[in-house]
């Protein structure tokens, strides 16, 4: 992939394709069932096929699995051969200690991939009582003059809580990098909210976590009776009335595929968040099948027309939620 075709993540200085990878799956039982529905050999498969595909960012937690999402990645980062950007996240849940324990989280999510440095560390969610924001931001910044981490992100953080991190950390003399929220065609509250607008302002990348909807815009059969195996048919997005609301958006997809070389309505869906500058979607997978047919998102791109009928479709799901 020639560098012409990366594009910066905010002003941190990582350059990436406009597609990366989300491994929440990749380790995880009770949520995607990792060792009933897939296993380790579907995983080496799917980090293959995404490298193999050009996607070179790939996003963990230290939460997802209980760890054993960033070994997974950490094993499959180490065995070389492909380029690489590995980001996790520092969850700071309730009486864990505060900002403090910033850093020795993320030693620890180092111990697990088995790095000496993660390229973007993010704060999951913003808890102001657990970690007041300015603090925290002051603690990352210490990571980063420790050459533990080269950028820092958010999760989950509104505008307001984007800003002050975004202040706080150019207290330190560092730029906010990312900020990583729920966005994708059935799922447009950034636009409404005023993250998009902010993270343009700032020159903060948008990295677009559930850009597939957990596999709804995508080849799968879910659709009203049939939602998925798991706790995820607990998700409001798999009720009946949702599956319903969703199956003309599909049709609209798979329509627009087809005008490209029958592409399937995963890569189209991608492609609509990949042509919205700033914005890199993280798309999940389990095994090396769906991980390659959501890499061959790059390579082309939706053309204007299609983007907006796109728009159009998906009006409806423009709200602030």
């Amino acid at each position: 992939m020639s560098v012409s075709s990366l594009v910066p993540i905010g002003r941190s200085g990582l350059r990436v394709p406009s597609l990366g990878a989300g491994v929440w799956s990749w380790g995880d039982a009770r949520y995607w069932g990792f060792g009933t529905r897939h296993g380790a050999r579907d995983v080496v498969d799917a980090y293959a096929a995404f490298a193999e595909g050009g996607v070179q960012l790939f996003d963990s937690a230290e939460t997802y699995g209980h760890g054993d999402t960033e070994k997974a990645l950490g094993w499959l980062a180490r065995r070389g051969g492909y380029p690489r950007v590995i980001a996790t996240k520092f969850a700071p849940l309730r009486g864990r200690g505060g900002p403090a324990m910033a850093i020795p989280a993320l030693r620890g999510s180092l111990r697990r991939l088995g790095l000496p440095q993660v390229d973007l560390y993010q704060v999951h969610w913003a808890d102001f009582e657990e970690a007041p924001i300015p603090e925290l931001m002051a603690v990352l910044a210490d990571a980063v003059a420790m050459g533990l981490a080269t950028a820092i992100g958010v999760s989950n953080f509104t505008a307001a809580e984007m800003r002050l991190a975004h202040e706080s950390l150019a207290r330190k003399g560092i730029s906010l990098a990312s900020n990583q929220v729920h966005y994708s065609l059935l799922h447009r509250a950034p636009e409404a909210d005023g993250v998009l607008d902010t993270c343009r302002e700032l020159d903060v990348a948008l990295l677009a976590y559930s850009p597939l909807e957990q596999g709804i815009l995508t080849v799968s059969s879910y659709a009203p009776g049939r939602p998925p195996p798991g706790p995820r048919a607990m998700a409001p997005a798999f009720s009946n009335d949702a599956l319903a609301a969703a199956r003309p958006v599909l049709e609209t997809l798979g329509e627009i595929g087809r005008s490209y070389g029958d592409r399937p309505p995963e890569q189209v869906a991608l492609n609509w968040l990949r042509a919205k500058p700033g914005v890199i979607p993280l798309a999940g997978a389990r095994n090396g099948e769906q991980a390659a047919r959501n890499a061959g998102a790059l390579g082309w791109s939706l053309s204007a027309e299609d983007a907006a009928r796109l728009d159009d479709a998906t009006a409806r799901w423009v709200t602030d939620v």
